[in-house]
């Protein structure tokens, strides 16, 4: 898989609302996801901790069968740790709170596993989002966003509508994002690292990478190519790419194309002279 860098399309005015979204998810991991300041000391987690995240977890991520059912289970991680048959783990009870599973699509969309989940789909959001921000308008970048995350998370619900595991993250509204930047600027091009025994950097147009980002995307959500499928819901990643190919495919007419990289200037060669 490459890495993006950068995209050679410069947007006409100041994306706010992709800085906002960027902003926000880093907030709500920093400041109020259990067991973040541990990773930044390098500490492991104690077991309250643990039981903490998976409270955390429980309430505020979406998950399938309480989208799909419309009811939340009869027990739930309280937080708490305490010592059973088996030996010390997570207490578990009735829950103490009313919970929304539609409001809890869009209260998952700001919540991340960890550092790599949580750069990861920042760095496509930073490089895709502000061109396709820039096309659409800020007030409509915003709903598409957040209908792409509902398509993903309902779309994965749909498929796997017994399942009691959270699904967090910003993947599948970003997902939607790069299906709308592969719509409106399929020829632009995109610096990527690409792993080969160093990472090499080539300038590659976006319909070949973001098309081959979604081809994987297919692959790995039918359980090939990987061993542990399970644990990645690349089936909201498809989802969230289809809505937002979908929704952004009236827009294509009449969309600038992107400059032609040859033509622009770099470093000293920007320089006005004199």
């Amino acid at each position: 898989m490459v890495i993006p860098v950068h995209d050679v399309n410069p947007a006409r005015r100041t994306p706010w609302v992709t800085y906002a979204l960027i902003a926000a998810n880093f907030v709500v991991f920093l400041a109020f996801t259990p067991g973040v300041a541990d990773s930044l000391t390098g500490g492991s987690s104690s077991l309250a901790e643990l039981c903490h995240l998976q409270a955390f977890l429980e309430r505020y991520a979406a998950v399938p069968q309480e989208l799909i059912h419309h009811r939340m289970p009869n027990l739930v991680p309280t937080g708490d740790t305490g010592v059973g048959p088996q030996g010390p783990g997570c207490v578990v009870d009735r829950p103490g709170y009313d919970k929304s599973p539609e409001l809890s699509v869009l209260t998952a969309m700001f919540l991340h596993g960890g550092w790599l989940h949580l750069l990861g789909n920042m760095l496509f959001l930073w490089i895709f989002g502000n061109n396709v921000e820039d096309r659409m308008g800020h007030v409509r970048y915003l709903l598409f966003y957040l209908v792409c995350g509902y398509a993903a998370a309902y779309g994965f619900a749909l498929l796997d509508a017994g399942s009691g595991d959270p699904l967090i993250g910003a993947s599948g509204a970003v997902a939607g994002v790069l299906g709308a930047y592969l719509v409106l600027y399929p020829k632009a091009r995109v610096w990527v690292l690409v792993p080969f025994l160093i990472f090499l950097p080539l300038r590659l147009p976006a319909w070949l990478v973001l098309g081959s980002w979604f081809v994987l995307q297919a692959f790995y959500s039918a359980g090939q190519g990987v061993s542990d499928a399970g644990t990645v819901a690349y089936v909201a990643h498809v989802a969230g790419f289809v809505v937002g190919t979908l929704l952004a495919w009236p827009l294509r007419p009449g969309t600038p194309p992107p400059p032609d990289p040859h033509g622009i200037r770099f470093g000293r060669q920007a320089r006005r002279t004199w």
